[in-house]
């Protein structure tokens, strides 16, 4: 069966940081390429970053750009998603999701597995 679970999310000041963990299983996931999405109240859903499995990243366009770093330990079929200097804004469920092997997309209809998301609070 394919699964991603997501983990580490939580309630953390303004300037605090989080480590996001993606584990994912699933034979045919161990070659996908794997994205962090989030979603605020009341927005659309966005991407933030990809990895594929040989570690090339993709980071678009988004609030949380230079403070986001994504990474991937393949032995551990987990992705992180490294936050830094949170502010209020990056309050969202935060998502990850797999899709193709060897490249990164930006649209999320191209993303076929998905976790149930964790929620990350960011307030003083």
């Amino acid at each position: 069966q394919l699964q991603l679970v997501e983990s580490g999310g939580g309630s953390v000041q303004p300037g605090g940081s989080l480590t996001l963990s993606c584990t994912f299983s699933g034979n045919s996931l161990n070659d996908a390429s794997i994205a962090w999405f989030r979603q605020a109240p009341g927005k659309e859903r966005e991407v933030i970053p990809c990895i594929t499995r040989s570690g090339g990243r993709v980071n678009y366009g988004h609030s949380g750009k230079g403070r986001f770093d994504i990474s991937r330990d393949n032995a551990k079929n987990t992705v992180y998603l490294q936050m830094y200097g949170l502010q209020s804004e990056d309050t969202a469920l935060y998502y990850c999701a797999a899709t193709q092997p060897r490249r990164c997309v930006p649209d999320d209809n191209e993303y076929y597995n998905w976790g149930q998301g964790t929620q990350v609070t960011v307030s003083s």
